[in-house]
């Protein structure tokens, strides 16, 4: 079938050439106008805290991700007039109110929202800050969720763009030094070019649908560049080989994709499985992160199937040779002597090799049993932001928790009102209860606006908690309020208790994205069994495969709590040193490592299985598989690590975070598990009968 398809594409180089450059076109002139539909949102739907904001926004009039945080320092002398010059510059904003303000050590604390979603509420910052200047005040600081979410920004843009410039530097330097200075080179950066812009149009399309997280450019040109790199170089290699081996440049390009290209299509499979599980979380932000993370390893392997032979077919014989350095895999493929030697001694000795790799995969994954979650932290934001250093202050001054309020919302029995006497009490007895809690610094409670909606059946709490948002005690004073607080406090039958507030839906994001992560895990691992064992014509092999992924992923887990946590390489690395990994992280991490896993391994185990139906021995064919493909995937892992670099360089902790997971995890998959644990596995199970009807058969 890709024979035919091959031969139909070369036939139509034209139409192909400007079909991709319309699509790159079209990526870079909407990649602009992605960034405006973009939102650090974690809002669960129908989960508690979502139905306390619901209630908020319906009868308070309240949108807590819409917020701002005004600080005015040195106003106790002049609160009041304070407060009212805040309020008037608020006005600034549509539909912009002050919700309360306190004055705790001559410090004035405004809270602010707006009917605006995160977004566009973020949009407004720069106005509220210069009305607040033009009053007299200008002192003042803002954060809270919009103006966090309008200072981040740009911050991923720079991220992104120092990010791209070193992962293009770093593979460009990779690619030469294993390809040689040849016009070879290109065809990868031209593929990668290609399938980033039109993942980006396909993106902005989707962000129509499907709320799209901050992250997502960042996430997805970085690791599409790295797959896209991964994809192109792997055929790249094939197609030298063919040329070498005296076929015409077409004929090369056809058995490079009837081949490769066959082995591109299961692995981008595999990759996509892992990615396409998210799409089934209830949690919209890593939704989003599936959706954009889906679209690129459709996108390469279409890039792959029909831009990859029409440059291919182009290059011909006169690009692959080298007008400079020749390159690890020149004409002497000093990889794949190096990878026949490493093989045989692998060979030798399978059991001891397997097992020190093994202790030494366990060693790298043991950091795994101090993973700490979080739903986001205020601390590992970059210091010099304006929003920053009003959290700063704030926590210097009173606690963090001032800027993320819980909101615990009472509804009374129909009939009942918040502003009789005896409901009074039973508000007073249960803000007590609250207050009682350790890690409560203060709450605000009272008969009128804002505490009490018009129709005086619902009232709201203000809880200020001293741990920051997102830290384990934050978690807990959640759960006590919903499970401990509401008992103790003797509420009557009928009342009815929901905690909302940032910290709140924080907690509600990490339990509905757990509770589903097992399954949605348990259906990758049946789908690449699925996608693998037909690859394969072995379910053993297959079985193992997943084994192997899942070492991986695991080392990779270990490695990130191992620099984050414990400070490992972390002044050489240049990340945060944090207690707690952001909850997407994990999730994320395990649906792209996974299939990078499974991506490798396809490529060195129908290597093997070529070898082994072309008539050569067990052993022989363990070789050769790994000496073909061993040096190249080597070359792919230092590529994609070379992209993932590019987030690990950036200001974002959830971002270094993964970067560095991944890196840890495709670093150990290409050494340790490929290189030591994937022969030796392959040399104990000993020589199976071929099969001359398997798909990768060169006799077809």
């Amino acid at each position: 079938m890709l024979n035919r398809w091959t031969r139909l594409v070369l036939r139509h180089r034209g139409v192909v050439l400007i079909a991709w450059l319309a699509l790159a076109v079209l990526g870079l002139a909407t990649s602009g106008a992605l960034e405006s539909r973009l939102s650090t949102s974690l809002a669960v739907p129908g989960s508690p805290s979502q139905q306390a904001n619901a209630i908020l926004a319906a009868h308070f009039g309240e949108n807590v991700e819409g917020s701002f945080t005004v600080v005015v320092p040195d106003g106790h002398a002049r609160a009041g007039r304070v407060e009212e010059l805040v309020a008037r510059a608020v006005r600034v904003i549509p539909t912009g109110r002050v919700l309360q303000s306190r004055v705790i050590g001559g410090v004035t604390y405004v809270e602010a929202d707006s009917r605006w979603d995160l977004t566009r509420a973020a949009a407004w910052t720069p106005s509220l800050r210069r009305a607040l200047a033009a009053r007299g005040l200008a002192g003042a600081m803002v954060t809270g969720p919009a103006a966090l979410q309008y200072d981040v920004t740009p911050v991923l843009r720079g991220d992104l763009r120092r990010g791209e410039a070193l992962a293009l530097a770093l593979a460009a330097l990779i690619l030469v030094a294993t390809l040689g200075l040849c016009g070879a080179v290109l065809v990868p950066f031209v593929v990668a070019l290609a399938t980033i812009a039109t993942s980006l149009a396909l993106v902005y399309l989707l962000s129509h649908v499907v709320a799209m997280v901050l992250y997502v450019p960042n996430v997805l040109e970085l690791i599409g560049l790295g797959l896209a790199i991964d994809y192109s170089l792997l055929i790249v290699h094939r197609y030298r080989a063919e040329m070498r081996a005296g076929a015409s440049t077409t004929e090369a390009v056809v058995t490079t994709m009837e081949r490769a290209g066959r082995t591109v299509v299961i692995s981008g499979m595999a990759v996509g499985v892992g990615l396409a599980t998210l799409l089934l979380e209830p949690v919209a932000f890593l939704r989003s992160l599936g959706a954009a993370g889906v679209v690129v390893p459709l996108v390469s392997v279409g890039a792959a199937l029909t831009l990859q032979p029409v440059l291919l077919s182009w290059l011909g014989a006169r690009g692959l040779r080298s007008v400079g350095p020749r390159g690890v895999m020149g004409e002497r493929d000093r990889l794949r002597v190096g990878w026949t030697a490493s093989t045989r001694a692998v060979l030798r000795a399978p059991r001891r090799f397997a097992l020190a790799a093994l202790v030494v995969v366990a060693l790298c994954a043991t950091s795994l049993w101090w993973l700490q979650l979080t739903p986001g932290s205020l601390d590992t934001i970059p210091p010099t932001l304006a929003s920053a250093r009003a959290n700063a202050f704030i926590q210097r001054h009173v606690g963090i928790g001032v800027i993320t309020p819980l909101q615990v919302v009472v509804i009374a029995p129909v009939g009942e009102t918040w502003r009789s006497r005896a409901l009074q009490g039973i508000q007073t007895r249960l803000a007590t209860v609250i207050l009682s809690e350790p890690a409560v610094s203060d709450v605000a409670i009272g008969i009128r606006a804002p505490y009490v909606d018009a129709s005086g059946r619902y009232t709201q709490i203000f809880v200020v908690a001293s741990p920051p948002f997102g830290a384990a005690a934050s978690q807990r004073l959640v759960a006590h309020i919903r499970d401990v607080d509401v008992a103790a406090a003797a509420l009557p039958p009928g009342f009815r208790v929901l905690v909302g507030g940032a910290a709140a839906q924080g907690v509600d994001f990490l339990t509905r994205a757990y509770g589903a992560f097992a399954w949605l895990v348990a259906l990758a691992l049946a789908l690449a069994l699925l996608i693998v064992w037909r690859a394969f014509d072995s379910l053993a092999l297959a079985v193992a495969s997943i084994v192997f992924d899942l070492l991986s992923v695991a080392a990779g887990y270990g490695l990130m709590v191992a620099v984050f946590r414990f400070g490992f390489a972390a002044d050489v690395l240049g990340t945060y040193r944090t207690a707690q990994i952001e909850g997407w992280v994990p999730i994320f991490i395990f649906a792209v490592l996974f299939g990078l896993s499974m991506d490798y391994e396809v490529f060195i185990v129908r290597r093997v299985r070529e070898a082994r139906l072309a008539g050569q021995s067990h052993h022989d064919a363990i070789v050769a598989g790994l000496a073909d493909t061993g040096g190249v995937v080597s070359a792919a892992a230092v590529v994609m690590i070379a992209a993932l670099s590019g987030l690990v360089a950036g200001h974002v902790a959830g971002l270094q975070e993964l970067g560095v997971g991944l890196a840890g995890g495709v670093l150990v998959d290409a050494t340790l598990v490929r290189g030591l644990i994937v022969p030796a596995t392959l040399a104990l199970w000993g020589p199976g009968r071929p099969r001359t009807g398997d798909p990768a058969s060169p006799r077809r």
